[in-house]
């Protein structure tokens, strides 16, 4: 039985050091990235607030959903976490910071303060070219502020 015990005892620090592996990944969301931050300064006008929020959106090409096609599709993924704000409508836009631009993508509330990408959301090759240029953003908006409470820019 002595034997044994090492490689138990091995086997847990190797299971836990698993464990940290996978908690540091899911830290970083889905994309594997660190996660951007939402804050009123970064809205157009800026806005004077106590909400903030955090999102792990990216773009990455995929293929069309259609089985007739090899067609490359890029695709958006990830959440907007919020704080402080009782919001009520998110979504993601075209446009440089400091300036406003067209929503492209309407996000679905999934949760208490959690906004989602609704699956195989697709968005067009210069849209996908925006993302890679830093052009597009996510804001979060509230009755107190229709225009959007917080904002970020979405980082590749």
């Amino acid at each position: 039985m002595t034997v044994l015990q090492p490689i138990v005892k091995g086997s847990f620090w190797v299971g836990l050091g698993a464990v940290a592996l996978v908690a540091a990944g899911c830290a970083g969301g889905m994309s594997g990235k660190p996660p951007t931050t939402l804050s009123g300064t970064q809205q157009v006008p800026a806005v004077t607030t106590t909400a903030s929020g955090t999102t792990d959106i990216s773009a990455r090409p995929s293929r069309c959903p259609s089985a007739a096609t090899s067609l490359s599709c890029p695709t958006l993924h990830g959440n907007v976490w919020t704080s402080g704000v009782a919001a009520t409508a998110a979504h993601i836009h075209h446009g440089a910071p400091g300036q406003n631009g067209p929503p492209i993508v309407t996000l679905v509330k999934t949760g208490d303060n959690i906004w989602a990408v609704p699956l195989g959301s697709s968005i067009t090759d210069a849209q996908y070219q925006a993302y890679w240029d830093g052009l597009l953003y996510v804001n979060v908006h509230s009755d107190a502020n229709k225009g959007g409470e917080i904002r970020a820019q979405i980082k590749p």
